[in-house]
């Protein structure tokens, strides 16, 4: 059944990219921009594997998901931490961005105070991008990853902002222009997220990844695109500066129905978005889902 479920998905795709190779690109503004995150079951396949697809340009490591009370350490769900400090430096060899999120759905972090939040920016800079310091644990090894994504689902929004601009400080490290610390964010759909407003008030973040899932008021399919549409116009009207990406599900799980079938992403969401001036790209949840489902692969072609 689940093959013949798969069948009827993969037909309309395969017609659909026939027919998008005859009549041109859904939009004007494409940038084929395809982010995904990478690190939630271990069954996706390693990080290496995932840049060897071809098929994204950034990955997002989920998740450092504890951290704040003087404990600093990441959830990979089962991937082993031997062997990612090589495939960040592979997938960086492929000119693949690597990003570490910070957060997810635990409840193991949070900012008590500007301490804490001094405290965090120098364990991630010194345990994850371009710093060291004795005794502090360094799991990908001499691996550094491009930037970090903040993924902030759980607690109040104290302090993030002072975290975003430490962070942000390492920058001053970097000759020759060179952006060392990208900061990225990845907020739900209704706006504003209240628990990442302060921090993206900063200004700070190059790329904001909106999430068009989880939430009844913006998932396409239970809001129609003009569900979609006021929530995306607020997110590129107020942060102009920043490249806004579509934050999709590529797939279907237990209990939700948010992944866009192609046919609509292609005739109808992808057209409307990509008349924001910062339209940036396509963010999919997650790498396990798009394996199963092959979304990424019609997905990449519009994005």
């Amino acid at each position: 059944m689940a093959l013949r479920r798969r069948s009827s998905l993969l037909l309309p795709i395969a017609l659909l990219l026939l027919v998008s190779f005859i009549a041109g690109p859904a939009a004007a503004r494409k940038t084929g921009q395809l982010t995904v995150f990478w690190g939630r079951n271990k069954n996706e396949g390693t990080l290496k594997e995932t840049c060897d697809t071809g098929l994204y340009t950034t990955v997002i490591i989920s998740f450092y998901s504890v951290f704040g009370h003087g404990r600093y350490w990441g959830d990979l769900s089962g991937h082993p931490l031997y062997g990612i400090g090589a495939d960040i430096k592979h997938c960086q060899s492929k000119g693949v961005l690597v990003l570490l999120s910070i957060g997810g759905g635990g409840k193991d972090y949070s900012l008590p105070s500007s301490q804490s939040a001094a405290d965090v920016a120098d364990n991630i800079w010194n345990a994850h991008l371009g710093g060291s310091r004795k005794g502090v644990f360094r799991p990908f090894g001499d691996a550094a990853v491009d930037g970090v994504d903040f993924f902030i689902d759980q607690g109040a929004p104290d302090h993030y902002d002072e975290l975003v601009r430490r962070l942000d400080g390492y920058n001053r490290f970097y000759r020759g222009g060179r952006k060392g610390v990208r900061l990225t964010a990845t907020p739900r759909c209704a706006y504003p997220d209240w628990r990442v407003e302060r921090a993206l008030q900063t200004e700070l973040f190059e790329r904001i990844h909106v999430r068009f899932y989880d939430d009844a008021k913006c998932s396409y399919n239970r809001g129609g695109l003009a569900g979609v549409m006021e929530q995306w116009n607020r997110w590129t009207a107020r942060y102009p500066r920043s490249q806004v990406y579509l934050g999709l599900a590529a797939a279907n799980v237990p209990g939700k129905n948010d992944s866009v079938h192609p046919m609509a992403l292609y005739d109808d969401l992808l057209p409307n978005v990509q008349k924001a001036r910062n339209y940036g790209g396509v963010m999919l949840w997650d790498r396990f889902y798009d394996k199963q489902t092959g979304y990424g692969k019609t997905v990449k072609y519009w994005a």
